[in-house]
């Protein structure tokens, strides 16, 4: 069986959650100015695709120590209905709908948390979520990470996954806009870069996979 692996960020979706995420809690009130700042230098190292995302996702976690995982759905449902929806690329659901037609498991694999995936795969008609988990005791979390799924990472979930799931992954597709994907990238049968950063777009045209604009 073949299955079709979606990244979520210029992807999928016609902008950055990350990027949302900070301005809608800094809207509310949650979060301090410095943290757009620091936000935005983030997704620039991102880009660039030197950011060590290890670190600053663990960081991210110890801060949200003791905090409420239903909180945390509830106001992904309010951002993912105010910010997100609109963003869906018309072509990503070109590409999903054919995939579909043709018999392929649907997955949305990003290294976004769960909490901003969940939302945006059944707003698509996506059913399987491969993303970054974070440890909950209580109904609180802990401040770690229970399952990460970016880079290396992104690819053993999905070899754990299609194991289970009897998928071939030689003749699966990924879609992905970052060079911090090249694992995944590499792993699939089928690389396709879809508004690619620089980095992407030249390993993509060296490999000769197949490159798209959706946005």
């Amino acid at each position: 069986m073949r299955a079709a692996f979606f990244d979520m960020d210029n992807t999928l979706l016609r902008g950055d959650t990350g990027m949302s995420w900070t301005r809608f809690l800094y809207r509310r009130g949650e979060l301090p100015k410095q943290m757009l700042a620091k936000a935005l230098y983030w997704s620039t190292l991102y880009k660039l695709a030197v950011l060590d995302m290890e670190s600053v996702f663990t960081k991210l976690c110890r801060d949200l120590r003791g905090d409420s995982e239903d909180e945390m759905i509830a106001k992904c449902e309010i951002w993912y209905q105010q910010d997100i929806a609109p963003l869906v690329a018309p072509a990503a659901r070109v590409a999903i709908e054919a995939h579909r037609s043709a018999g392929d498991v649907i997955v949305l694999a990003t290294g976004s948390t769960a909490y901003a995936a969940r939302p945006v795969a059944r707003g698509v008609g996506i059913d399987h979520v491969l993303a970054t988990e974070l440890e909950v005791e209580e109904g609180l979390f802990t401040g770690r990470p229970r399952t990460l799924c970016f880079g290396q990472h992104k690819v053993t979930l999905a070899e754990k996954w299609a194991d289970a799931n009897g998928i071939d992954l030689a003749a699966s597709y990924f879609y992905s806009d970052s060079y911090n994907d090249l694992p995944m990238l590499r792993r699939v049968g089928k690389a396709v870069a879809i508004n690619p950063d620089a980095r992407l777009r030249r390993h993509a045209r060296k490999n000769g996979w197949s490159i798209s604009q959706w946005s």
